[in-house]
């Protein structure tokens, strides 16, 4: 099983998923004029107003919903991940991938708004199934989209979150002793793996609570915990960095001698660099992967634009600052390892470590010894908790589309058992085989949703110019979709 996984990931992440997405984000700059640079402005202002509705949630709760998302456990052991088998370039073309990605999210958020509906509770759903049907008019790739994304952040993509979650947990114990030798046996198995059950069992307990209290809980669980975690954990890499600041310039060069094969140990990689920057950087902001336009439909807005800029003001905060702030943590310590693609070691500032968290927590723990690994494990929780809370989200919306009409609310409760049990079986199961899973299903949408918006951009291209024209105008932007020759748009031509 786990080699027929492994070999199916191996084709869906083929280089060319990889200049799909470089070339997408790469394409959607020029035909947005670059609107990630020009619009800068107009993303923070965005992102801190709006209003929310008996409909829709706030501009800033969808940012946060959709951050919850973002920010996961890409952001700390995927970027280890993307420094050990990419080398330090790898963070380089992470950063182009970010950059380029801001105009990506603008367009299939763009998208998510337009095509948006309301459920039968009055709220609103979206997303890639959704514009897929109403602009494409192909049902049966919609429900593709749907199933795939079910699939994935209901069942695949959780238990990547759990095992980070419950491996911190055990570095942090390791580290300060407070669970003593962890040898012998717990709940009947050995020490470690009962106290990771433990760790997802009370996980899984938390979710529930607040998944099986709607998305308004999750929008308001998500408004207050992300931003908090986020600055934190931005502050901490900040003081890290200020410890070791004489360091920092040659990390810098490290970074891009590497990026573009100049530098002596790690010039042969630049090809891993690159795969392994972008791979890790789609996972971490999530880019054309078309998760962030579920959290992007709900917001109330007056112009689907709007909602585009602030998901673009998303990807910049995940990579730019979330992202570097562990990569810099990292680099700037020189606790990490870095493997050439036949398994040889290259460098070894932390030997006997696995890639993962553990190297952000022992790079915390070297300036700040006694409490850094569990300031990690505790950021890192809140990370992946509020991700494995916005996948349960994406799942739900798509679930609702594919019921479409019908009432089951029985398929509603297996998805919420389901994702409780795979959180349970992901805390104390593999890492491999958990980020195998995990990266199965990312790319499986990943390939769904960046054709899809590649064929359906002229709507969101349109509600650019649309609001450019507005703006400049000196009025609050409106969207009219007839006005646009944009169909099928029908929620915005409600009272």
């Amino acid at each position: 099983m786990e080699q027929l996984v492994t070999a199916l990931n191996s084709i869906i992440w083929s280089k060319a998923l990889i200049f799909m997405c470089l070339g997408a984000g790469l394409y959607f700059s020029f035909r947005t004029r670059f609107m990630q640079v020009r619009g800068l402005v107009e993303m923070f202002r965005l992102t801190v107003g709006g209003q929310k509705s008996d409909a829709g949630v706030s501009s800033f709760q969808a940012l946060a919903m959709s951050m919850a998302g973002r920010i996961g456990i890409g952001n700390i052991a995927g970027i280890a991940t993307a420094i050990a088998f990419g080398g330090p370039g790898a963070i380089f073309w992470m950063w182009v991938m970010g950059f380029l990605g801001a105009s990506t999210s603008y367009v299939e958020s763009t998208l998510a708004q337009i095509y948006k509906v309301k459920d039968a509770e009055g709220r609103y759903r979206g997303g890639p199934a959704y514009y897929i049907e109403k602009a494409m008019g192909l049902k049966w790739y919609a429900l593709a989209f749907a199933v795939a994304t079910i699939i994935a952040t209901g069942f695949l993509m959780p238990g990547v979150q759990a095992n980070a979650i419950a491996d911190s947990a055990i570095n942090a114990c390791r580290a300060t002793n407070l669970c003593g030798s962890l040898e012998g046996q717990l709940l009947g198995m050995p020490a470690v793996d009962g106290l990771k059950l433990c760790i997802g069992i009370a996980v899984a307990l938390v979710l529930a609570v607040i998944i099986f209290g709607g998305v308004k809980r999750i929008a308001n669980f998500a408004e207050i915990v992300v931003p908090f975690m986020a600055l934190g954990y931005i502050l901490m890499a900040v003081v890290v960095m200020a410890i070791n600041h004489e360091r920092v310039p040659d990390m810098f060069v490290l970074i891009f001698k590497s990026a573009f094969g100049a530098h002596a140990a790690f010039g042969a990689m630049m090809g891993l660099a690159v795969e392994w920057g972008v791979k890790r950087g789609i996972y971490a902001n999530e880019a054309g992967q078309g998760t962030g336009p579920h959290a992007a439909a709900a917001a109330e807005v007056s112009h689907p634009a709007k909602q585009g800029y602030v998901q673009a003001f998303a990807i910049y905060f995940d990579t730019m600052m979330i992202c570097t702030a562990t990569a810099f943590l990292i680099l700037a310590t020189g606790n990490y390892n870095v493997f050439a693609a036949d398994g040889a070691a290259l460098y070894s500032g932390l030997a006997g470590v696995a890639e993962g968290p553990g190297y952000a927590q022992a790079a915390v723990e070297s300036v700040l010894p006694g409490w850094g690994a569990g300031f990690v494990a505790t950021a890192l929780f809140f990370f992946a908790f509020t991700t494995i809370m916005a996948y349960y989200y994406m799942a739900e919306t798509n679930l609702a589309y594919f019921n479409g009409d019908k009432r089951r609310p029985w398929t509603l409760l297996l998805l919420r058992l389901g994702i409780v049990g795979m959180v349970i079986f992901g805390a104390f199961h593999d890492a491999k085989m958990a980020w195998t899973l995990g990266d199965l299903g990312v790319g499986i949408m990943a390939w769904l949703n960046i054709i899809a918006i590649l064929i359906l951009q002229k709507p969101a291209m349109l509600a650019l110019r649309d609001y450019e024209t507005q703006k400049k105008a000196g009025k609050d932007p409106t969207f009219d979709p007839d006005a646009l020759g944009i169909r099928n748009a029908e929620i915005w031509k409600q009272p």
